[in-house]
């Protein structure tokens, strides 16, 4: 029926003294248990109400002022409501059918004072709520969690598009949506419109991966569910939200015109310079999101390279620096960022009075800029990998270095070299892509099978140790080599700077030489002192 409730009075049938509603256009329904009787407002006749027997499915169809739905979209979907004896609507019905007979064979019944809801019937073969009433093929059809936001929905299209929603929440999303997927995969697009809560988005992880590709479209809304935007009158939002929704493609995949925004983005950020113009001239510096390694010899120059990077860092930047140093403790770290600053070799003034030193602590380690890693000889990778996620996310650290990979390896329990440095360096190059930093690493060369690396033998990059992973998941490999026992003092002190890889230009080779200072314990960089073995 399509009435207004007017009144409860006795049922003629079963006797009961309050039981029958009276409806506006002459219908009348006895709600007693195991009553059956009912009059048709539109003939006048007694009917007998043939439902199962345990099916409590009472009520007129009727508008729901409360909700802003209309008597046209609960009639669309079968809903009912009941009065109470003041007139106002007290429970809704939502009806279930069987999906093969199309009997109604089970019903839910909202109570509106307490919201709470009653099941009837029985479940066993149902289909979701409203899917009887929609076609199977179309355009579109869009999902909700609850009866009452599959009205909302269809309300706000003006009864255009076809909804349905879960018969039980987010919670029974992918079961559901599982057992109706070959129906629902008959539209051209199927729109997810859940609550904007922690379960909406739970559910919503649990069916997007369920369509063929290209068919599901999520609808975000600034209000909790579609019932709220429609009591907020807010239509034109609800609409407009529905049309932006975004067709779902699985984590990694993106469609050639979202990439306007990263593109953009990516525009923005700067190179930063290396302290060494020759360096630079090749490399056009570092950025964010870069994986850097440093590899040489023992004894080539690496830590002093470090040294002098992590105090430019510091005045060139304004970014907090994360300094992992494995093989010295914090002090020693502390001490040779010091002496680049005050271009002296503190660690050999043992005589220097602690109180002079502190200037040059003020500058550097007083500056609150770095973060240094007390590592204790702790060196496990999950450790490391942790402080470094750390060191970037809450030390807000944009420059971490990592010295060196190989005592990280060594620490390793399963004794295989390369698969461990394949393991961590795929974990850096993620961590690096998660946070955006740049990250120095140092690494060591196997053993050359020609001149020593230490004596000046060329570096390449299949010289570095353990596996090829470090090549491959560096954006830069920067080499160092040095002739340590050369009787020419120039050549003995200046290291060649060599760019084994380089993602960013593609430039490689000698980038500089740089010329130690025995006095300061600076490097600086001069003009090469062999340029006969040059090879560019």
């Amino acid at each position: 029926m399509d009435s207004k409730f007017l009144h409860h009075e006795e049922c003629p049938k079963c006797g009961s003294r309050n039981n029958v509603a009276v409806y506006s256009n002459g219908g009348r329904h006895c709600f007693s248990a195991d009553c059956d009787y009912h009059v048709n407002g539109e003939t006048g006749e007694e009917t007998q109400v043939t439902t199962p027997s345990n099916l409590n499915m009472g009520g007129v169809v009727a508008e729901i002022p409360e909700r802003r739905l209309s008597a046209k979209t609960t009639r669309h979907y079968q809903v009912t409501v009941e009065y109470d004896a003041n007139g106002k609507i007290a429970r809704h019905y939502y009806p279930y059918y069987d999906k093969d007979t199309g009997e109604l064979v089970a019903a839910k019944s909202r109570v509106v004072k307490t919201k709470d809801f009653l099941a009837s019937g029985t479940m066993s073969n149902v289909g979701l709520f409203g899917q009887k009433q929609c076609r199977g093929t179309g355009k579109y059809v869009t999902i909700t969690e609850g009866e009452l936001d599959a009205m909302s929905v269809y309300e706000m299209f003006g009864q255009k598009y076809d909804v349905v929603s879960l018969r039980s929440g987010a919670g029974s999303a992918a079961k559901e949506i599982k057992a109706q997927l070959e129906w629902l995969e008959g539209y051209e697009n199927v729109v997810i419109c859940f609550d904007q809560d922690k379960a909406g988005e739970l559910a919503l992880e649990q069916v997007k991966d369920l369509f063929s590709p290209n068919k599901l479209k999520i609808c975000k809304l600034p209000l909790k569910d579609a019932s709220e935007m429609l009591m907020a009158n807010r239509v034109q939002e609800f609409t407009q939200a529905w049309w932006d929704a975004k067709v779902y493609r699985p984590d990694g995949i993106i469609a050639g015109a979202d990439t306007w925004e990263a593109l953009v983005n990516k525009r923005q950020v700067k190179s930063i310079p290396y302290p060494w113009e020759g360096l630079n001239e090749i490399t056009r510096g570092h950025r964010p999101y870069e994986l850097v390694t440093i590899t040489s010899g023992s004894g080539m120059g690496k830590s002093q390279f470090i040294r002098e990077l992590e105090y430019d860092l510091l005045q060139r930047t304004e970014a907090n620096i994360g300094v992992l140093a494995l093989e010295e403790d914090v002090a020693t770290t502390a001490l040779g960022i010091m002496s680049v600053a005050s271009s002296r070799r503190l660690h050999l003034e043992e005589d220097t009075p602690v109180d002079l030193l502190r200037p040059h602590w003020e500058a550097t380690m007083g500056s609150g800029r770095y973060y240094l890693f007390d590592h204790w000889g702790s060196t496990s990778a999950d450790e490391l990998l942790s402080r470094v996620r750390h060191m970037a996310k809450a030390c807000d650290c944009r420059y971490i270095i990592l010295d060196h990979l190989s005592i990280v390896v060594s620490s390793q329990e399963n004794g295989d070299e390369r698969k461990a440095i394949d393991e961590i360096m795929t974990r850096l190059r993620t961590l690096v892509a998660e946070t955006g930093i740049t990250l120095f690493l140092v690494s060591h060369l196997r053993r050359s099978s020609g001149t020593a690396h230490e004596d000046g033998g060329r570096i390449s990059l299949q010289d570095l140790r353990g596996s090829q992973s470090i090549a491959q998941l560096s954006d830069i490999v920067i080499g160092m080599e040095r002739d340590q026992q050369n009787p020419d003092e120039d050549i003995r002190n200046t290291t060649t700077v060599r760019i084994l890889k380089n993602r960013y230009s593609g430039e490689t080779g000698p980038a500089c030489w740089l010329r130690y200072d025995k006095f300061t314990g600076r490097i600086h960089e001069c003009a090469n002192p062999n340029p006969v073995e040059t090879e560019f």
